[in-house]
């Protein structure tokens, strides 16, 4: 087997088969991304896909079980680092910190794994296709469920809480979800679609989460309709 360096302890280096086939995925996670981009998702079909990367339809199945597959090949990959930067948060932290800085702190380092598959400003085109196409946002609502699962998993295993007998991990990772939804419903309904605008957005909403739940909205412009006399 090939390594990289001759230090002891090199990590191995993938074969030639492997390189190859690892190169045919990402042409056609990039030619996807492309066609769904440019035709929409419906627009799109396999056969456009694999014709695109020059490769029989029987080898776009090698590589992805369908279309919905390989659309969502780079949100998947976002999601496994930061499920990645959950399990790294130092212990001790309170978990609501550990949601927001587990996505906040990762953020370059996730952009830098799409870039190395697309060009970021593909991959945010890409999104707002699934937000506006039914069927994908279906599936993408799906497999938000499925994480914040898998998150509040590894928030009650951090606490020491039986996450079936304990509601509070799952609570908070809904809550936390559904304020992750709310920056991307902001960004994709705005006129900035940049990946700046969406961090922006995005540690905005966080912020917000403290005071949204615990704090008290009234203000003096904003009296409760019950006090006035």
């Amino acid at each position: 087997m090939e390594t990289v360096g001759t230090a002891v302890g090199a990590l191995p280096r993938p074969g030639l088969r492997e390189r190859k086939k690892q190169r045919t995925r990402d042409a056609l996670v990039r030619a996807a991304l492309e066609l769904i981009a440019a035709r929409g998702y419906e627009g799109t079909t396999v056969d456009d896909i694999a014709a695109a990367v020059d490769v029989s339809q029987r080898t776009f199945f090698r590589y992805f079980a369908s279309k919905e597959e390989v659309a969502f090949f780079v949100p998947r990959l976002a999601e496994s680092h930061v499920v990645e930067a959950v399990r790294e948060r130092p212990p001790g932290e309170a978990p609501l910190e550990v949601l927001r800085r587990a996505v906040l702190d990762s953020w370059d380092r996730i952009n830098e794994a799409v870039e190395q598959l697309v060009p970021l400003e593909l991959h945010m085109r890409v999104y707002r296709v699934i937000e506006s196409t039914p069927a994908l946002l279906a599936a993408h609502l799906r497999r938000a469920t499925e994480l914040e699962e898998e998150l509040a998993h590894i928030i009650a295993e951090r606490e020491g809480l039986d996450v079936d007998a304990d509601p509070r991990p799952r609570i908070l990772v809904a809550a936390f979800g559904g304020v992750i939804r709310v920056a991307e419903r902001r960004w994709s309904a705005g006129d900035d679609f940049s990946v700046a605008a969406m961090r922006d957005l995005m540690t905005t909403c966080l912020d917000h989460v403290g005071p949204a739940l615990a704090g008290n909205w009234r203000t003096d412009r904003s009296p409760n309709r019950h006090d006035e006399t």
